[in-house]
């Protein structure tokens, strides 16, 4: 049996439900500087993978991965919008800066900026 999978907006809802009613004073701040945190443990898993000979373990990658998650639809929420949004927002911006082709260093190096 296939397992299920959760949407971008499902999750946010679910996410939400879980931060307590005094964590959500202040959804934006607290999203942020999670994301911040979360991102730096991510990195500090491939840096000690890279340098320092530890083994990448995907799962341990993944976990904190979610970690991240959590706080962009922290964050998302606090704003108002969904993370489906940030999601298209995000792919349509891309689409427009690189001509709705794929990434290159070439590209990238000559972008439109918005």
């Amino acid at each position: 049996m296939a397992e299920e999978k959760i949407g971008f907006d499902a999750y946010q809802k679910a996410a939400f439900d879980l931060v307590s009613p005094e964590g959500r004073k202040d959804l934006v701040l607290n999203g942020v500087l999670g994301l911040a945190g979360e991102s730096g443990e991510c990195c500090d898993l491939v840096k000690k993978s890279r340098f320092q000979g530890h083994e990448l373990k995907k799962e341990d990658l993944v976990k904190e991965l979610g970690d991240v998650l959590w706080y962009v639809a922290e964050t998302a929420s606090g704003l108002g919008v969904s993370l489906s949004e940030v999601a298209q927002t995000n792919l349509d911006k891309l689409h427009r800066r690189y001509g709705g082709n794929t990434f290159s260093a070439e590209k990238s190096r000559h972008r439109t900026e918005e």
